[in-house]
């Protein structure tokens, strides 16, 4: 089990302790953190062209989360991502990407996540499961997460990381923009992968 229901060391030894649903250590995750966007990534891959893919990502977010240490269900996550801050290393794809054919950021400068339940899978693997938002339309969406541990920074934050992944339907929000190759199929693929890491820093009590 994970940061949600692995053992301490000692804990794992003792037979008595077998039956003990959250060590102290976890226990001590429990509460209230900020994403730190300057220490997290939110990206996606898309296929382009039929034969490679394009990466890019969002460089301006907020996000927080709510960790239960005894109850992972009770766990909550939310993200807002400014479509504006779109960057695949291209000027002009950044500007199409922003356009009426795809994100129209004008009229929906957002996009948001607010989950909606949270499970715990095995080992150190989660999956939280929400609405997402993109263009007014909500469609909930689910994110596999790995937790990557929890450290004290040189700076005296307490964090925590979790690595993330989804797939998703571009097509599912409208956005459905696209161009016929002459070899055949299209110019940009309707599935898109998203990748979280994320680093986020316990609020002060």
């Amino acid at each position: 089990m994970g940061i949600f229901g692995r053992k301490s060391t000692d804990a794992a030894e003792s037979p008595a302790s077998a039956t003990t649903p959250v060590s102290p250590e976890l226990s001590a995750l429990t509460g209230d953190y900020t994403i730190d966007p300057a220490h997290s990534t939110i990206g996606f891959v898309a296929r382009h062209a039929m034969v490679t893919n394009v990466k890019g990502s969002f460089k301006d977010f907020e996000g927080s989360l709510h960790l239960d240490g005894g109850d992972p269900a009770k766990s909550t996550a939310s993200l807002d991502i400014k479509m504006a801050s779109i960057d695949t290393g291209s000027a002009d794809r950044d500007g199409h990407l922003k356009s009426a054919d795809f994100f129209k950021i004008d009229e929906f400068p957002t996009m948001t996540f607010r989950s909606t339940r949270a499970e715990a899978l095995g080992g150190d693997d989660y999956r939280i499961t929400g609405d997402l938002e993109i263009l007014g339309t909500t469609k909930e969406i689910s994110i596999d997460l790995e937790f990557n541990g929890a450290a004290k920074d040189p700076f005296g934050n307490e964090r925590v990381g979790f690595e993330g992944k989804a797939e998703i339907l571009r097509s599912e929000w409208g956005i459905t923009w696209n161009a016929a190759l002459e070899t055949g199929g299209v110019l940009v693929s309707d599935k898109i992968k998203l990748n979280f890491d994320i680093s986020a820093i316990r609020n002060a009590d």
